[in-house]
């Protein structure tokens, strides 16, 4: 049996893959995954857990959409135009410079990038924890099939809720207060 390991934000960052204005509208439950992103993003905000931003070939894609842009802040993409974040340079070399031992993975396409990357990641060496309610594909199925792939490789699926209160670590805290809010729908 393997022993439980809890997720700690000092060793963590959240990587969100390729959430572009053209692709975006397409997506399966797309109004429902941008609510829970713009939580999440501002919960990492919350907890100080870095953020990597990836965009596949925004020249055809478009940019991050406008909803998450606000909530992100200042921020420099990751351009890339392979579907894994492992295929662009400049993305193996922020995650070294950061030297966090712990992914979380939000994004789409679940099936394609989200995926490729949850791999390879897996294959260097990283916990990968993907956020399930915080990825999307344009069919459900192509989702769910990644999903269950994906869980059968080692990698750890959990909701959005879940890994922001595990962040966090204890209530009665400002964090704990803010996340609080923000999970009911206060700060939306």
């Amino acid at each position: 049996m393997n022993k439980a390991e809890r997720v700690i934000s000092k060793d963590s960052v959240a990587l969100l893959i390729d959430v572009q204005s053209v692709l975006f509208p397409l997506i399966d439950n797309n109004k429902e995954l941008e609510l829970y992103l713009k939580r999440i993003v501002k919960g990492f905000g919350f907890l100080d857990t870095p953020l990597v931003v990836t965009e596949q070939y925004s020249k055809g894609l478009g940019n991050t959409i406008e909803g998450l842009k606000a909530v992100v802040g200042e921020y420099q993409p990751i351009e890339k135009m392979s579907f894994s974040c492992f295929g662009c340079v400049p993305f193996i070399e922020k995650l070294e410079i950061m030297k966090r031992n712990t992914v979380i993975l939000m994004g789409i396409e679940a099936h394609i990038c989200v995926q490729q990357t949850a791999m390879d990641l897996i294959d260097r060496g990283f916990r990968v924890l993907l956020i399930e309610d915080c990825i999307g594909s344009r069919k459900a199925n192509d989702k769910n099939i990644a999903v269950e792939r994906m869980r059968g490789v080692g990698i750890e699926v959990t909701t959005y809720e879940s890994i922001l209160f595990e962040l966090c670590e204890v209530s009665g805290t400002e964090t704990f207060k803010k996340i609080s809010r923000l999970i009911r729908g206060y700060e939306d």
